[in-house]
């Protein structure tokens, strides 16, 4: 099979994929977190702050989600086809969601309506919350592996989604990203809301560490083919550990209240964790409980040889242009948040 530096082009793709999604994971995982935490503010100035403080980025950094998608359904159609029948219930969940979350941050400084407010506030953790939990139900499925057949169907239902292990990865996940929202948001408020955000902080690295206890430890023990790889290749050991030391950086400077240190180490684990799950499952896409026989894999999913080249090509072109507007957006609304006219 053709190789580019020394990978073939299933693995070229699969890292495309992987680094798309961590992308997504690191940019909106504060903004679903901070949304997460909406209704932890009482005070009407206090939920304006953080919601302009997510306002000008939360759209641009759905931008990976989308990307992730086309670069799915270009590089692995398989695959793409699997997840979306698979999981057809929970990713119309999720699009509504996602509706429901921009309407409620454009609609609610529409009107003055204390009521009106109120619905859009309750509508944004909601919905916030909502795709964070399902993002990490879907996560945790692909982790633990789906009921299949032969020919790729699901033959589960809907409660098999619902199993103790991907729910677990579900609450991680929401606490990760709480995590992570509220460590931005300590970052760009100031005064009395920046006392209450350093509360949230340290409340949120504690059920973060917790989850993340409580998820290493369910899976070594119920989730075995996750750790074939690290067996096979001793120095991906180095990945776990690393992703420990991480979290106890984290922990260690919110307790010092370096809190741009601590975001950039947040950001870090959010990637570190996606890398685990990848390394667990390669060159497997998607894992059958029924019969390890029937999982797809990397090499079984993907797209022609010259649709690869085609699309790798369009991806190097793509990337570096969203990952520099990403930059420019960051750069221009640094600092802390300061409430106008133009203001939610």
């Amino acid at each position: 099979m053709e190789t580019i530096l020394g990978l073939d082009l299933p693995t070229w793709w699969f890292l495309v994929i992987g680094g798309l999604i961590t992308g997504y994971g690191v940019l909106d995982g504060f903004d679903l977190g901070a949304g997460a935490l909406h209704l932890f503010f009482k005070k009407e100035e206090s939920r304006r702050l953080v919601l302009n403080a997510i306002g000008p980025v939360w759209d641009g950094n759905e931008v990976w989600l989308v990307i992730a998608g086309g670069a799915l359904f270009a590089g692995f159609p398989l695959v793409y086809g699997v997840l979306l029948s698979t999981f057809y219930i929970p990713f119309m969940l999720f699009l509504v969601a996602l509706i429901f979350r921009a309407i409620s941050i454009e609609f609610r400084s529409k009107e003055p309506w204390l009521w009106w407010r109120k619905m859009w506030d309750i509508s944004y953790t909601v919905s916030s919350t909502g795709i964070t939990l399902l993002l990490g139900l879907v996560l945790g499925n692909l982790i633990h592996g789906l009921p299949m057949n032969k020919d790729h169907e699901f033959t589960g239902n809907l409660l098999t989604f619902f199993n103790p292990y991907a729910i677990l990865i579900a609450f991680t996940t929401l606490s990760l990203f709480m995590l992570h929202g509220s460590i931005y948001l300590v970052m760009k408020t100031e005064n009395r809301l920046y006392t209450r955000l350093t509360i949230i902080v340290n409340n949120c690295s504690k059920f973060f560490i917790l989850c993340f206890i409580l998820t290493s430890m369910a899976t070594l023990i119920y989730v075995p083919h996750m750790t074939h790889q690290f067996k096979s290749h001793p120095s991906l050991f180095l990945l776990p550990m690393l992703a420990v030391l991480i979290v106890l950086n984290i922990k260690r400077n919110v307790d010092a209240r370096k809190y741009y240190t601590a975001f950039a180490y947040s950001c870090i684990i959010t990637a570190c964790l996606l890398i685990l799950f990848a390394v667990g499952l390669y060159p497997n896409i998607v894992i059958s409980t029924t019969d390890p026989a029937y999982s797809i894999s990397i090499y079984a999913a993907a797209s022609s040889v010259k649709s690869l080249k085609i699309m790798l090509l369009i991806a190097a072109i793509g990337t570096p242009m969203v990952v520099g507007y990403t930059t420019f957006l960051f750069w221009t609304f640094r600092g802390k948040v300061k409430l106008n006219e133009m203001s939610y």
